[in-house]
């Protein structure tokens, strides 16, 4: 694979929201200052060539409409404890003028949204993914697109975990399987 068809690509940013971004912990291998600037770059690229551009956030409007599976483990974050600006998408990424938002309310960006539908309506076939965090959010929505029958492109420096080896995982065990891992250099150079 040579070239990416911007008519027929979107580009599907995972999370990239300000109480994401800033919670308080470390990400590897990529900080969220890479993640970020090569998701900007990324997007912004798709832009200029005409491209698809969906930033997709997750939330809860009263705790009661996300996914409460039984857990052996602590969730990951306390929903009462979210500032307001929690679900914010980060400035540096967007909305921008002609981007699709999607509100995702579960870990994949499929269930219970309207991103095939938004996705199909535009002819859309690959998309390509980033977003953080590797084995959460871009998994999950990279084994649904699979499903739904998506070719797709993975920005490995565009996205990162809690640490480097759920990063890794993903990458190798997962994404390599249903997909294509580039860095965000050579998926610009593709476009």
């Amino acid at each position: 694979m040579t070239e990416i068809d911007p008519k027929k690509t979107a580009l599907v940013v995972i999370d990239m929201q300000k109480g994401i971004a800033a919670m308080g912990r470390s990400f590897a291998p990529n900080s969220a200052d890479i993640v970020i600037a090569n998701s900007a770059r990324l997007a912004e690229t798709m832009r200029q060539k005409g491209a698809t551009v969906i930033l997709v956030n997750v939330t809860s409007l009263d705790g009661k409409d996300m996914l409460n599976p039984k857990l052996d483990g602590s969730p990951q974050y306390n929903l009462a404890e979210r500032p307001k600006d929690w679900a914010d998408l980060l400035p540096q990424i967007g909305p921008k003028q002609g981007d699709i938002t999607i509100t995702k309310r579960q870990w994949g960006a499929f269930h219970g949204t309207e991103l095939d539908l938004q996705l199909r309506r535009r002819g859309i076939d690959m998309i390509i993914l980033c977003g953080i965090s590797t084995n959460i959010g871009v998994e999950t929505t990279a084994r649904e697109a699979y499903q739904h029958g998506y070719s797709q492109i993975f920005a490995t420096d565009a996205m990162t975990a809690s640490t480097e080896a759920e990063h890794n995982s993903a990458l190798n065990f997962t994404f390599s399987r249903i997909g294509r891992l580039r860095s965000t250099e050579q998926i610009i150079a593709m476009l």
